[in-house]
């Protein structure tokens, strides 16, 4: 499959770096100068793409920026892309580092996304952690292998998304219509709390709306001073995650 990827933190240099693995074509863009770019592009067997080059000629695109940056994209980027083409979202709304937004109100964090970008999107790779994503992916059928949700309104992209999922090494579990994207979002039972696919399926339907961002605030508090004391173990925050939203 050939897939653009936008945004080269974390999330978006693993997918990159995982999936060109797994015999995908894929092409990169991020702020960076062109040399820059070439090459991180290089180190993840990617291509380097402007931001106009890396959504043309592809069949997916994997959109892992800010939340708070799309608003800075340009508003006919996807002007010519087909609509066949699966478009995917990886963000997580933070106030503490996003701002407040407007036009968020009322709505699911991605349906915001899928208006500001003005195509649908497929909600997948927010609920998940990198260190999780780079390292814990498992072999289909394997005993505890971890989940993700999958949010969207268009059941074939859905479906290509799963497909991705699953040769990075995780289960999928159907997380609704963008609307009820908001069961993944920080702070709910199923965010980043690495479940298997029956328990995941529970915690979406567990999850009480409105509840998330007070879970998702509690959790930062408590890693507010990361800078300066070292970050707990990775264990140690999923067992965080599960407690805060244990009350969600």
């Amino acid at each position: 499959m050939k897939i653009g990827i936008i945004g080269t933190g974390m999330i978006g240099s693993i997918l990159a770096k995982k999936l060109s693995a797994a015999g995908h074509e894929v092409k990169i863009t991020n702020t960076r100068s062109m040399p820059e770019l070439t090459q991180i592009a290089a180190g993840l067997n990617a291509e380097a793409a402007t931001l106009e080059e890396v959504v043309q000629g592809v069949e997916a695109i994997i959109f892992s920026i800010p939340f708070n940056a799309y608003q800075n994209l340009p508003k006919n980027l996807l002007q010519n892309v087909s609509q066949d083409v699966t478009v995917m979202d990886t963000s997580n709304y933070y106030p503490a580092r996003d701002g407040e937004i407007s036009g968020l109100q009322g709505k699911t964090e991605s349906e915001y996304i899928s208006e500001t970008l003005g195509r649908p999107i497929i909600k997948v790779f927010n609920n998940i952690f990198a260190y999780t994503l780079e390292n814990r992916g498992k072999a289909a059928g394997e005993e505890g292998r971890i989940a993700i949700s999958i949010a969207g309104d268009n059941e074939q992209q859905k479906e290509v998304a799963a497909e991705l999922v699953d040769v990075l090494g995780f289960d999928t579990v159907d997380g609704g219509t963008l609307a009820e994207s908001w069961r993944q979002e920080p702070g709910t039972p199923g965010y980043c709390t690495e479940l298997n696919a029956e328990q995941l399926k529970q915690a979406l339907a567990e999850a009480q709306r409105g509840k998330g961002p007070v879970a998702r605030d509690f959790v930062m508090d408590k890693l507010q001073n990361f800078q300066i004391d070292p970050m707990p173990p990775h264990d140690e925050i999923i067992a965080l995650n599960r407690s805060a939203s244990a009350v969600n």
